[in-house]
C-alpha cells in the first residue's frame, strides 16, 4: 500500500493566497504521483491527494493549528509543535523563509472547511484501504511517498548540505519492521542510489499514525531527491524522470513480492 499526500496540484478557487503561484508549486512533492502510478498494476494499492499541501497538509495532525494565522479564536483542540512554530502546520503560514502564504488572517470556519472537505477524507480513505489490506492478510506494509529538495540547509554560517538520493524514515525504528526498511534501502543501493536512514527526515504524521508494527501495521516514509527527476525552479520533469520511474516500478514489484511472502509465512 502506497500513498502520496503532497503531490496534489489542483488548487481550490477559494485558496486566497498572496504569495506568487510559482512559490506554491515549489512546495509540492511534484509528480511523485506519476513516479508511482504503476503501483496498482503491480499489485499495490495507491492513494494520492489531488489538493496541494500548501492549502491543507495531509501529513500533519489536524490539531496542528498555527495561532498566528487565526482571525478569531480556534474552537477546537490545538497543539503547538515545532512544525507549527516554523509556519508549517496543517495550514501553512510560510512557504519559505519569511515568505508568507497570505496577506490576511483566516477565519476559523475557513480552516475547518478545509479540514472537513480535504484533510479528513484523505485520512479516512487511507485508513480504510490499510484496514482492508490488514483484514485480508493479517498485516499491511505501507510506503508513504515524498520528494525533497536537493540541498539541505547547513548550520548557521555553514554551506548547504548535499542530500542523499533517498531518505527513509521509520521514526528511528518505531514505525515498521527493520526488515522492510532494510529491503527498501538494499534495493535502492543495488540500483546505484545513495540512501540515508532517518536523517534529515524520520517521518511525520502519516507514519506516526499508521506505523504500529506490533499489530502487523508497518509504515515507512520515503523521500526522493528532486534532482533525480525535476528542475526545481520550473517544477518541470527532466530526462532523469523515466529512468527513476522504471527503477521505482522495480522497487514496488519487489515490495509486493515481499509482502506476499510475509503474508504466506504468517498463515
Amino acid at each position: 500500500m502506497l500513498d502520496s499526500p503532497h503531490s496534489g496540484r489542483v488548487y481550490p478557487e477559494d485558496f486566497g493566497h498572496a504569495v506568487p503561484f510559482e512559490a506554491l508549486r515549489r512546495t509540492e512533492d511534484a509528480y511523485v504521483d506519476r513516479l508511482f502510478e504503476g503501483a496498482a498494476g503491480l499489485g499495490a494499492g495507491f492513494l494520492t491527494a489531488l489538493f496541494p499541501r500548501s492549502y491543507v497538509d495531509a501529513n500533519r495532525h489536524e490539531t496542528e493549528i498555527d495561532p498566528l494565522l487565526l482571525a478569531d479564536p480556534w474552537p477546537g483542540a490545538a497543539i503547538f509543535t515545532d512544525r507549527v512554530d516554523k509556519g508549517l502546520g496543517v495550514i501553512r503560514r510560510l512557504v519559505g523563509p519569511r515568505l508568507a502564504v497570505y496577506d490576511r488572517l483566516l477565519p476559523s470556519a475557513e480552516i475547518e472547511a478545509r479540514l472537513e472537505r480535504y484533510h479528513r477524507p484523505y485520512h479516512e480513505k487511507l485508513q480504510a484501504m490499510l484496514d482492508a489490506t490488514h483484514a485480508r492478510f493479517g498485516q499491511v506494509w505501507h510506503l508513504n511517498c515524498h520528494s525533497m529538495k536537493a540541498m539541505g540547509r547547513g548550520r548557521q554560517g555553514q554551506p548547504a548540505l548535499i542530500r542523499e538520493d533517498f531518505v527513509l524514515g521509520d521514526l528511528d525504528g518505531q514505525s515498521c519492521d527493520s526488515a522492510f526498511r532494510d529491503l527498501v534501502a538494499g534495493e535502492l543501493r543495488a540500483m546505484g542510489y545513495s540512501v540515508a536512514i532517518n536523517a534529515p527526515f524520520r517521518g511525520a504524521e502519516l507514519v506516526t499514525r499508521h506505523g504500529l508494527p506490533a499489530e502487523g501495521r508497518h509504515s515507512l516514509q520515503i523521500e526522493i531527491n528532486r534532482r533525480l527527476y525535476l528542475d526545481e525552479t520550473s517544477v518541470a520533469t527532466h530526462q532523469g524522470f523515466d529512468r527513476l520511474k522504471s527503477d521505482l516500478d522495480r522497487l514496488v514489484a519487489r515490495l509486493v513480492d515481499f509482502a506476499a511472502a510475509e503474508a504466506e509465512a504468517a498463515e
